[in-house]
């Protein structure tokens, strides 16, 4: 016979059973009654449902700064955090036995004289008024009702006003009461009871209704919260009937008073204490990001972005957001709240939050990929912006990495990185020279029109005629050469500059250049101009895997995550890979030195277009700045061994909104700032110099890893 059989048997028989246990109760001991019939009504403990076994209670997540105990904010869907018996205070233990069921100690799992009891009010009025569920019953059906492995149906079928419910708790609660002691049935019941104002379990409503712990509350305290679990949804004094949770306060410490556990003048003195309530909200979802750490926001977003796509949570998103908002996870992330400040100060003071051009800047360490920093010029949040102003001043769109309808900016000469290191892949040195002219017939088409376009070929210029004449990387890089890139690209294949971008991390969201980078990227030249959209935080990513000598590592927002049994997950690990030969990520800094007015290992760099910033930083520093078409965003990126910074200026509404080249000065010394804050307790550390083959000879093919 099967389960649900024997339970609709166990249901038939009840009523003829406790109608005879209501007889036998007037002439016999309970203990001997027990014995005679509920003994039989209980279930293996090995058939008890998972869910009872090994209670699947939800908790919230937990989001913290990289110093482990600042709050970001939490992820749930109801409020609630484990704690153990021993961090209860004894008169919340107490009150909610005497509240809820004053025999809890006496019982094995069903209280005999309640049933009894509650059968025959019940009987006499033709009502149920009386329930006489056992604290052990109500555990069951709290768990039942609200287990996320169950169909609605099954759930609601744990909270039914019915015979067979009742008789199913009873055979469970039997069950548990003897596998379990009564402290570990007391610690769970307390951790799932629902005590109003979204709070589930102790903990989280003694933080909801008194800011403090469930190890600190007075007895007055104790009680009130004890009161609340009968009706949590009317007698709730924040948001229902102040009044009514004080009559239920009276109640549990008349209660308390009967069962000698406490005397009548303590009591009395508790009923007259005021409700001093002191009411907290536990923050939930990134919106909730604390007003004074608004621009955490975006941070936060991106890390929700991150969580949904490990296959280590879910096998979908929504699976992820379920694992992330019930499991009960302790989240240190890599946000530096000093970095973040000072990164947010830095970009408020080159654009306002209300300014139509925003500032996205990430902060990235090579080696590991940690994300110190996510800033923008906005306020994270959901509130109206006048019309035709999408992103400002509010906006909860990923401005910063990229997703759902940001695809990114164009990051102009940047991207010339990426032909660099396809060069110096293939065996070319730095020392490669050309005789860039002023402007460039290449034999890649172009099928837009414009001044680039000649005669159906791209045909770039360079930004000034005092660039033409012999060039080699180092001073290409830092001069920002455009003839020569167009023609170490003809020369590399700009389907291998395309590759290289795309092994770094730049991610091509925009549906017209992956389809480019898919289809056909053996003719895209003009990609190494930086006209594919990217973002900051990619940019970043990508030239850290060049400070940390060919280490690329995917961007991540965590240092660990541990579950709720302190457990620690394996997806927090950084994913890192060797993707370039150390010597050609050598190479390629050493070139990189010239555009900040830094100097080369083979003091080759001539001229820079960012050359204050060396002199700023006062340590060795390599970058690149960058500028799209008629200046329409501007580029900035800044590197050292240990950190890198990537701004990117640009109308996120209106992508022919020029920024204007003005604004470059100011970004540079926007990053130096972030840089020399942010490095500002490190030791000073330079570069590794290059081979002199990688530098100056002809190596032959090399083979990228």
């Amino acid at each position: 016979m099967t389960r649900t059989h024997l339970e609709r048997a166990f249901t038939v028989l009840f009523a003829g059973l406790l109608a005879g246990l209501v007889l036998a109760a007037a002439a016999l001991p309970a203990a001997l009654v027990f014995g005679l019939g509920f003994s039989a009504l209980a279930a293996p403990y090995s058939e008890l449902p998972n869910t009872l076994r090994t209670p699947p209670t939800a908790q919230r997540s937990n989001l913290y700064a990289n110093d482990g105990t600042t709050l970001i904010t939490s992820f749930y869907q109801e409020d609630r955090v484990e704690v153990p018996l021993g961090e209860v205070a004894e008169v919340m233990r107490q009150a909610i036995v005497a509240a809820e069921d004053a025999r809890f100690h006496e019982h094995n799992g069903v209280d005999l004289r309640g049933i009894v009891r509650a059968f025959t009010v019940n009987q006499r009025d033709g009502t149920t008024r009386q329930g006489a569920s056992t604290l052990t019953m109500q555990y069951v059906r709290n768990v039942l009702s609200t287990d996320p492995r169950l169909t609605e149906a099954q759930r609601a079928a744990a909270s039914e006003v019915s015979t067979a419910r009742k008789v199913r708790e009873i055979r469970y609660a039997l069950a548990l009461e003897r596998e379990l002691s009564k402290d570990e049935i007391l610690a769970r019941y307390l951790n799932i009871a629902y005590f109003g104002a979204g709070a589930y379990g102790v903990a989280a409503a003694s933080e909801r209704y008194f800011s403090k712990t469930p190890a600190r509350l007075t007895l007055a305290e104790a009680a009130l919260l004890a009161g609340l679990v009968r009706s949590p949804h009317t007698d709730d004094p924040i948001n229902g009937d102040a009044d009514a949770a004080l009559q239920r306060r009276a109640y549990v410490l008349d209660r308390l008073v009967e069962s000698g556990q406490l005397a009548p003048d303590d009591a009395a003195r508790a009923k007259v204490e005021p409700m001093l309530l002191r009411p907290s909200e536990t923050p939930n979802d990134c919106t909730a990001v604390p007003e004074g750490r608004n621009d955490w926001g975006f941070f936060c977003d991106w890390f929700t972005r991150w969580w949904n796509a490990q296959p280590a949570f879910g096998g979908s998103v929504d699976e992820r957001q379920r694992t992330l908002r019930r499991g009960g996870f302790s989240i240190v992330t890599s946000l530096d709240p000093a970095v973040q400040r000072a990164t947010a100060e830095q970009v408020r003071r080159v654009y306002p939050a209300d300014h139509p051009h925003a500032l996205p800047t990430a902060v990235v360490q090579p080696g590991t990929g940690r994300v110190l920093a996510l800033a923008v010029n906005r306020v994270y949040g959901v509130a109206a912006n006048p019309p035709g102003q999408q992103n400002h001043p509010n906006t909860v769109n990923q401005l910063v990495a990229g997703g759902g309808t940001i695809s990114g900016y164009q990051a102009g000469s940047t991207f010339k990185l990426f032909a660099m290191l396809a060069a110096l892949e293939s065996g070319l040195p730095l020392r490669t020279e050309f005789d860039a002219p002023t402007r460039i017939l290449t034999h890649f088409p172009m099928d837009v029109d414009g001044p680039a376009n000649c005669d159906g070929y791209w045909c770039p210029r360079n930004a000034s005629a005092g660039m033409s004449g012999p060039q080699d990387m180092w001073t290409a890089f830092g001069q920002s050469v455009n003839t020569y890139f167009a023609w170490l690209t003809e020369r590399v294949g700009a389907d291998r500059v395309v590759e290289m971008a795309q092994r770094l991390g730049i991610v091509l969201r925009a549906p017209g250049d992956a389809r480019i980078a898919s289809e056909d990227a053996r003719n895209w030249g003009s990609f190494t101009l930086g006209v594919a959209a990217t973002t900051p935080l990619d940019l970043a990513g990508a030239y850290a895997a060049v400070a940390a000598e060919g280490t690329w590592c995917r961007p991540t927002p965590v240092l660990a995550i541990t579950d709720a049994a302190g457990r620690p997950v394996a997806a927090a690990e950084p994913d890192c890979r060797q993707a370039l030969d150390a010597d050609v990520a050598r190479a390629a800094a050493d070139a990189a030195r010239c555009p900040v007015g830094d100097q080369s290992m083979y003091n080759a760099c001539r001229g820079g277009t960012a050359t204050r910033l060396r002199g700023q930083l006062g340590r060795p520093v390599a970058g690149k700045t960058g500028s799209s078409e008629r200046y329409e965003t501007e580029t900035v990126v800044a590197f050292t061994p240990q950190l890198v910074v990537a701004a990117m200026a640009a109308n996120p509404d209106d992508p022919r909104d020029a920024v204007g080249f003005q604004v470059q000065s100011q970004i540079v010394e926007s990053v130096g700032e972030v840089l020399a804050f942010a490095l500002r307790d490190s030791p000073v550390r330079d570069f590794v110099p290059p081979g002199e083959a990688t530098a100056f000879r002809f190596t032959g093919e090399r083979t990228g890893n």
